[in-house]
């Protein structure tokens, strides 16, 4: 018999060149809402762009990625 479970959700913001591992805060929420939720801590979410899951090592990552081009 198969047994489905669900994994888990884990962000990755990059930050200053370090790749920060965010936990989910609630399962039931959208990732829009979960980088909402993360932004009052890293403002940089509040331009950012979600990319496409990957599955690795039993979760489901979600990239945050800036938008903001750096100057110079």
């Amino acid at each position: 018999m198969l047994l489905a479970t669900p994994l888990e959700r884990v962000f990755i913001l990059k930050d200053k060149g370090q790749d920060i591992r965010l936990t989910d805060p609630e399962p039931r929420w959208s990732v829009e809402a979960v980088m909402n939720y993360y932004a009052n801590v890293y403002p940089i979410l509040t331009t950012a762009k979600v990319s496409a899951p990957q599955i690795k090592d039993d979760a489901v990552e979600y990239k945050f990625e800036s938008v903001m081009g750096t100057k110079g």
